[in-house]
């Protein structure tokens, strides 16, 4: 009878085994290899790539091969023989590039750079909504591709995750933009930002309590400065509040406080951001044409048309100019100016995405098991998938589950 039992249980062993290797067999033939496309960057002053020389090794040493166009990392200070001896293949000719199954971006692509892509491959970049023409999506939708935008992307806890990255940069840059520009090298009043014993701390006034406004206050805070953060939501007002584990000043946008404190503060960030649209214009002219000589004044919502009424959009070549006698920094792309750092924020993100798409067997199954991956979906093999920007330009919308169920 011991012996029975030994056979039977020797028998469930075995199909144990069988269905065990059945599914690692099963999960083995979802991994698919991608062919992922990195093109070298053409619009005006980008200089940030999406994946770093150790992320390619990453992606190569996962049975992936990546195509990088000569010169793609040049901006960031990484070389082709860095990318190279990580596994990449450089390609000389930019149609190679863009034969790739998968082409991750930093930019949106130029109408040239659409003309190179082909059906059913799938775009990895942002979007940016501002300055989006009804004429450049249907030229994409056109190519019958699938792209994701990646300021859309969110993590598991819900938040933006390039966004956030990017706008935790942009702050703390801000202040280290603002120290240089007070200098007197820079033509500025010649005060250290920040202070020490017996001298009166550098005041800085940031709008906005955002991401941004955050770090900026946690930068210039930790530099010794007097900071005073202006927002109309009491909600952010008092998460920076927590965020920062220390007291600074904090205000609603009342119009005669926050007037006075820019008349005499050193320095001035405007972080005001709009979900949709346009950012408000906060200050008006009357009030900078007060603000004392050679103060500094950053306009970080210069990409939704700025929160100053004096504004202009400037770039990293020719980065201020002056009016009434106050340094205006108006660069729409501050993260581009330590493009590095940049880069690596962002290949944390985009390098374990191109995993999990691997993984999963492809894009399809990746969209439909990751929520935050699916909310970036905006084209699906052609079809706009977002319904916000089908009402925008008034273009027809496609529900994703009902395209994936009718081309399954």
């Amino acid at each position: 009878m011991a012996t029975g039992i030994r056979e039977g249980m020797a028998d469930i062993a075995r199909q144990g085994l069988l269905q065990t290797q059945t599914a690692r067999l099963e999960t083995k033939s979802r991994k698919n290899s991608l062919n992922i496309g990195i093109p070298k960057e053409i619009s005006f002053q980008e200089n940030r790539i999406a994946l770093t020389p150790l992320s390619v090794a990453l992606l190569v040493n996962n049975g992936h091969n990546v195509i990088l166009e000569t010169g793609a990392g040049t901006g960031a200070n990484f070389s082709d023989s860095e990318y190279a001896e990580q596994g990449a293949k450089i390609a000389y000719d930019k149609k190679e590039v863009f034969d790739a199954d998968i082409l991750v971006k930093i930019a949106p692509p130029m109408l040239e750079e659409i003309e190179l892509m082909h059906k059913g491959q799938t775009l990895i970049s942002s979007l940016q909504t501002g300055t989006l023409k009804p004429d450049y999506l249907k030229a994409l939708m056109q190519r019958k591709i699938n792209a994701l935008c990646f300021e859309n992307l969110r993590d598991e806890g819900n938040i933006l995750s390039v966004v956030r990255a990017m706008s935790e940069i942009v702050g703390s840059t801000s202040i280290l933009i603002a120290a240089e520009y007070l200098s007197n090298v820079t033509g500025g009043k010649g005060l250290m930002l920040g202070g020490f014993t017996g001298v009166p701390p550098t005041e800085i006034v940031i709008l906005g309590a955002g991401t941004v406004g955050e770090y900026a206050a946690r930068t210039a805070l930790a530099l010794g400065a007097e900071v005073k953060v202006f927002d109309s939501s009491i909600y952010r007002l008092r998460r920076l509040q927590n965020n920062l584990g220390s007291r600074v000043f904090t205000s609603v946008m009342q119009p005669i406080v926050l007037n006075k404190a820019i008349l005499t503060c050193d320095v001035v960030i405007g972080a005001i951001r709009a979900s949709h649209g346009r950012s408000p214009c906060i200050v008006m002219e009357e009030t900078v044409a007060k603000m004392k000589p050679h103060s500094v004044l950053i306009d970080v919502s210069i990409d939704q048309g700025g929160c100053f009424e004096t504004s202009e959009v400037t770039n990293h070549t020719n980065p201020i100019f002056r009016k009434y006698d106050v340094i205006h920094y108006c660069v729409p792309n501050i993260a581009s100016r330590v493009p590095r750092t940049a880069s690596y924020a962002l290949t944390n993100i985009f390098a374990p995405i191109l995993l999990d798409i691997g993984e999963y067997g492809g894009l399809v199954n990746m969209i439909w098991n990751t929520p935050g991956i699916r909310e970036a979906l905006y084209i699906y093999q052609g079809n706009c998938t977002n319904k916000d920007l089908a009402d925008m330009f008034n273009l027809p919308f496609k529900d994703l589950e009902l395209l994936v169920v009718a081309n399954q």
